[in-house]
Parts: structure tokens; sequence; C-alpha cells
């Protein structure tokens, strides 16, 4: 792209899209066609538009939605708009996956070929597609595992993005013939238990209302038990709140599983303000889907837990930052937050207590990274999303510089159940390390995939036949635990306890809670070599450890498959740990510091590669 945008216009379709995230240009300064009498007098930008670079992202998401790319004279307007030097909003623009600025059909098929998809034999039917007026790409996870494969459709218009999957003949057969795609909402057969009927409903308490509530009703979901835990928590207020939660020993459930209230309390005590809380709802981890089912299933939780945290630490405004490959989530979530605010329970007086608190989504656009907690905050202030160095900290220098609490839809929506329950009720689920419930994503050669609800404690093996056990009855090869960060055990493993404190003595992972199975007739080394190409592509390329390490893993793996050593094959192991080594001890954040683990798992636990087994 040349970078002389100076000298490009907008269409009136792109100046439309800006202008509705943005609203209308003051005058010829910040990009409206025609000149006014300040226009030769006063120049606009400064402070102003610093405090509005936030809005980069949506719009280019605009303009993404409106044209299908992003074009020269639309970025153009926008940085004439936001005051950002064209070079930055181009190295903003073409870091995430979901944007392009090449020219493409207003129709883009984002193809999945990550690990579920694949041991679902994935047959999106590509090449036919390319046939049509689309563009085929093929992409990481999607986030839709326990129904793949799965595809999502990008289209510029008013008809929008959308998810489907499982992707059939029948199904591609009907885009073939009509180029018209459905998009799915498997509802709750997402989450087979509470599927199955009032007696494994009744053992339910995060997934309890699915398929009960309407997840876009506020009045159903009030009528089964919604917003009385955000009452409680008012009428008690904040400091009662961050006790319970501290005296509950609610542990993160992203994967780093830190004491949720030692991070409230952290930002309930800063002097500075205004305070932030973020959902982080970028769910980008391979196998994972759990966050999904629950925006998707019952959005009015997410925003009541998120309207908790906000009040408990401080804040008066909050962000849900939603992975863009979400459509079907967005959508609900949008819907449950008007909702709440068109009922009192957002807004400058929530619930009637005097308590200003508001809440807006903010989509990502297709950046594994942007799950870390710091590259989220740039990715939402409108900037690359490159991880920080720490300290400070988020709970001291978050988002837009303050103090900031996140915490991932998991997390949140358990302390709904710490607010109803009372924390010692709660404090006696699971163990006394693992306290509370989880939730696993059980996917891969699983007979019956989805989210499940088990109290910490439980076996790996209890998870497994919980969901049916391996299809069809075959033996098992392998289980990746905790996704593409955490790592593989064999079968010998599956009485492993599924709590924090087990996993740390055994050297495995819970992660994001994924389940993924492994079959007799699984290809684990056409996995691990997946995993390895993920986390080259999805590394950010800040740091040196990461950016080249991953390289250079994937090149091994790749060397070892062909027979074509750089000396034996024990040279290339010994190459393969200190790759490893150094991206642990040295990269900046947890993407290169676990992109080894799985493979390092699978060639020591499974004997992957020709490795030995341990």
């Amino acid at each position: 792209m040349d970078l002389k945008l100076m000298q490009a216009d907008p269409t009136a379709v792109e100046r439309s899209a800006v202008d509705e995230v943005l609203g209308p240009p003051d005058g010829a300064w910040d990009g409206a066609v025609e000149r006014t009498a300040l226009d030769h007098r006063v120049a606009r930008g400064g402070h102003r538009a610093r405090d509005d670079r936030h809005l980069l992202l949506p719009a280019l998401h605009a303009l993404q939605g409106a044209a299908g790319w992003i074009s020269r004279g639309g970025l153009n307007y926008v940085c004439e708009r936001l005051s950002v030097p064209p070079a930055e909003a181009y190295g903003v623009a073409t870091f995430y996956a979901m944007f392009s600025v090449e020219e493409r059909p207003p129709t883009v098929v984002h193809g999945c070929d990550d690990l579920a998809c694949r041991l679902a034999d994935a047959d999106h039917g590509l090449e036919r597609l390319a046939s049509k007026d689309v563009t085929v790409v093929p992409s990481p996870c999607l986030g839709l595992c326990e129904r793949a494969p799965a595809l999502l459709i990008q289209r510029a218009g008013d008809q929008g993005d959308s998810s489907v999957a499982p992707v059939t003949a029948d199904t591609l057969e009907d885009f073939m013939r009509d180029g018209v795609w459905a998009a799915t909402d498997a509802g709750i057969e997402s989450a087979p238990q509470a599927a199955d009927g009032r007696a494994a409903r009744n053992q339910l308490r995060l997934l309890r209302r699915l398929g009960i509530a309407d997840p876009t009703s506020i009045d159903d979901y009030r009528a089964h038990g919604g917003y009385e835990a955000l009452r409680l928590a008012l009428e008690h207020g904040p400091e009662w709140t961050l006790r319970e939660v501290t005296d509950a020993k609610l542990l993160g459930r992203g994967g780093a599983a830190f004491p949720t209230g030692v991070k409230w309390k952290a930002v309930a005590e800063q002097p500075a303000h205004p305070h932030y809380f973020v959902c982080n709802a970028d769910e980008s981890e391979p196998g994972t889907f759990k966050d999904r089912v629950v925006m998707e299933q019952d959005p009015f939780a997410v925003v009541e837990a998120l309207t908790i945290a906000g009040l408990t630490t401080g804040c008066e405004q909050a962000y849900i930052y939603i992975r863009g490959e979400y459509p079907l989530a967005t959508e609900r979530l949008t819907n449950a937050i008007e909702e709440a605010r068109r009922h009192g329970f957002l807004g400058d007086d929530v619930m009637g207590h005097g308590a200003p608190f508001d809440v807006e989504i903010r989509r990502g656009a297709g950046a594994y990274i942007c799950g870390e907690e710091t590259a989220l905050f740039n990715s939402l202030e409108g900037k690359r999303g490159e991880p920080r160095n720490k300290p400070p900290f988020p709970v001291q220098r978050g988002l837009f510089g303050k103090p900031t609490g996140i915490n991932n839809v998991e997390t949140l929506i358990n302390v709904l159940e710490v607010v109803r329950e009372g924390a010692q009720a709660y404090a006696e689920i699971g163990t006394p390390g693992s306290t509370g419930p989880r939730l696993f994503c059980l996917s891969g050669d699983v007979e019956r995939p989805g989210v499940y609800e088990h109290e910490h404690g439980v076996t790996l093996r209890e998870v497994i036949d919980a969901a049916g056990g391996v299809r069809g009855g075959r033996p098992l090869k392998a289980v990746l635990l905790g996704g593409a960060a955490g790592g593989f055990v064999g079968p010998d493993k599956l009485d492993v306890r599924l709590t924090f404190e087990d996993a740390r003595a055994g050297g495995y992972t819970l992660g994001s809670g994924v389940v993924m199975l492994f079959d007799e007739g699984a290809d684990l080394t056409d996995a691990c070599l997946r995993i390895a190409r993920f986390f080259r592509d999805e590394s950010c390329g800040q740091c040196v450890p990461c950016r080249v390490g991953t390289v250079r893993q994937e090149e091994a793996l790749h060397r070892l498959v062909q027979g074509r050593t750089l000396g034996s094959r024990a040279d290339e192991f010994a190459l393969l740990d200190d790759v490893a080594q150094v991206m642990r001890d040295a990269s900046i954040c947890g993407l290169g510091q676990t992109a080894a683990s799985a493979v390092q798992s699978a060639i020591a636990s499974l004997g992957v590669f020709g490795g030995d087994a341990i």
C-alpha cells in the first residue's frame, strides 16, 4: 500500500461508516468536505484528538464492514478524524487478521484448519467456494470446536458477519445454489448437561440458566434469578463484596489462576482515578469455547457480574473486549447492555443506589496475542496489540494509564455465585486450594463435545466419561489439556485430579479448560506441527525470543519429519530444548513463554517425532 495517504479520498460509503462511529466532523480540520469560517482561524486536534484515539479500532471495523476492505482513502479519512499519523494507523490496520488493506470481494470465507476441525476431517469445500465471488482464507481456531468443522463469513454491507458450524454438504450446496449462508446457533446443545434435563441441570451453577432463560430477554433473566447478586452487592456495599470474593478464594479461570480478591483489592485501593474494569472476552486459545457459549446463552450474567466487579473496585466505566470472530456473542451482549441500561441496571444511577457505571463493547479483529491483558489494553487504546513490560502492573497503570481490573468471562460469572451463595458456601465447593465450579471444553474425538461444568477435584477420566468417552469407543491415544499453550498427557494420566494444586505438583496445566481428545487414529505429529504454526503466526514479533524462537521451533519439527536434521536427531531435540528454554526465560509475555509447552510434552511423554517417551 502507498503510504502517501493524504492524496486519497474516501468514498461516500466509507465516509458514512466512519461518521456513524465518530459522529459528523466539526470542520475541514477533522475531515469535513466543506470548510467553515472557523477553519481559517482555528486548528482542531491536540488533546481532544488524542483522547479519541481509542476509537481507531471501531473506525477500522466500520470501514472493513462497509467496504469489505480498508482503502487508502478510508484510512486517510480515519487519520484526519482522529489526528492519527497515517503510518501508525496503517501499522494498526495490518496487525489484525480480520482487516485487509488490499481490495477483495465483499464476501470472505474463513475456514478453520486448526486442531478440532482437523480431527473432524474438516472438508469445508474451500475449492468449490473459491469458484464463487468470495475470498477463501484458512483460519486458526474459530472457537466453534464443539461443532467442528467451522466457517466464519465476513460480508460487507448490512449483512454483517456470521458463523457456520458444523459445515455440511447440505450447507455448502445451499450456498453454492443461493449464495446465502444461514448463521447457526446451537443453543444449549453446546452445553450437553443443560440439555440433559432437570436432574443434570440441578447440579449446575454457572450453566443453570442455559436453555431456560431467553438470552435476549432481561425480564426472563430476572425471572430466573438474574440481578439478585447485584442487588445484594449494592445493599451490602463494596467492602462486603470484596471480602466475600477474597474469602471465597476465587482464582482466575483464564490460565494464570491469580486470586481475584487480591487483584480487586489492589485496584480499589489505588489513589489515582478514574479506575477501569475490562472483561477479557478475547477467547482465542485453540480448543477453547466456554466463554463464547456463556456469552451467547447467558449474556446478562456477564453484564451483571461485570457491574459488580466495577462497582466493587471503584470504577465507573468498563469495557468488554470480545473476540472479533464471535458475531452472535457480540450481538447478544450488545442487546444485554442496551436492555440493562434501559432498565436502570447500568447508567448514572445503578438500581437507584446512586452509583454510576456503564459498559461498552470493543471488538477484537483476529489477534490471539490480544488475550494477553496488556496487549488488550494497547488494542483498546487504538494501538498495535503488543504486550507491555511489567511492572507497572495493570492494577497500577493499566488502560489509559489508570488502575485497571481485568478478568475473563468465566471468572466473572463465578462472582455471581460467590455473592449469591456467600463466601463460606462457595469455598466448600471443590478443594481448599481450588474452590468453586469450573468449565471444561470437551472437543476432538469425544462422543458428546461441548462445555461441561464440574467441581474442582474431578478427575480427567470423570470429565471424559461425562462427555460419553472417546467417540465410537475407540482407544484413547492422548489428551491435549489446557489448550495449545497447555500440554499433552497420555492415557496413563486419566486419574489425575483437575485442580490448580494438583496441576502444579504434576507438571500439567488446566489452562483455559481445554480437554481435547485424540483417538488411536489421530496424527499427533500433524497436531504438533499445527500448534507450532499457530504460535509462529500469532507471535506479535515484538520480542526476539518469541519472534525467532517460534520460527526455529517449527523449522526443527519439519526437519525431524522430513529426516533432514542438522546433525543427529538428538541434536535437533537438544536444539528444541534450548529454544524452548530461551522462550520461557526471555519472552515478554505468556505467548512466548508457553509456545513450546505442548510440543515439548508430546515429545517427552508420548514419543512424538521419535522422541524418547518417559
